[in-house]
């Protein structure tokens, strides 16, 4: 499967945005964004920025939310698509659908630093929803939903590392509920709008995909 295999920071550069793809490296005076507040290239922060048009707009914000969420074009198409089939307004629907990821949601919990490490957990196999192995990064959680590190997993020292991090900065969304000292958590509810916190303006996407 592809991947993306380039410097992250790149990307968060891109897009004048932190997209938190580093872990604890994004909340240290380490940070690209603030170390180089301007996009990558060789002319550094003498670049010409060249004004967007309409269209211009709505593409860098797909590719905001490609990048924030892991996903390749094929991957966040076919999320596209199925979102578009869902009753309600389709930016919603599909921003509740990429936070729904197995890959996502093990991120929100606090079991890990970055979605990248997260993602690695849930392929590793170190990751049980309802009791049973479930090694697909893109399977989608339901309310009501237990999610637990693999008992013979919980000594490994990232994990336990991301979850203090994660209670200490408060990370975790209101609709779901961890205990880090067990690595356990819930689906409470299936997120709205409202509950995910992220810098984005959906409509845009959904106009770019409206063309």
């Amino acid at each position: 499967m592809a991947r993306y295999r380039d410097a992250v920071c790149k990307l968060c550069r891109r897009e004048r945005v932190k997209l938190f793809l580093k872990g604890d490296r994004c909340y240290s005076d380490k940070c690209a964004v603030d170390k180089k507040p301007y996009a990558p290239g060789q002319h550094g922060p003498n670049a010409r920025r060249a004004k967007h048009s309409e269209y211009g707009i709505q593409l860098r914000e797909k590719q905001k939310v490609k990048r924030l969420y892991g996903l390749l074009e094929k991957q966040f198409r076919l999320t596209y698509e199925k979102a578009s089939h869902i009753k309600g307004k389709t930016g919603e629907n599909l921003l509740i659908l990429l936070e729904r990821r197995l890959d996502n949601t093990v991120f929100r919990m606090g079991f890990a630093r970055s979605l990248a490490e997260a993602r690695q957990l849930v392929k590793h196999s170190h990751v049980m929803v309802n009791g049973e192995k479930c090694n697909i990064p893109s399977a989608m959680v339901k309310k009501d939903d237990v999610l637990t590190i693999r008992e013979k997993s919980k000594n490994i020292a990232s994990i336990a590392q991301a979850g203090e991090a994660a209670a200490r900065k408060g990370l975790v969304p209101v609709w779901l509920s961890v205990d880090h000292k067990t690595l356990s958590g819930k689906v409470v509810d299936n997120p709205s709008r409202e509950q995910i916190a992220v810098p984005i303006q959906e409509q845009l996407i959904v106009e770019l995909y409206s063309r």
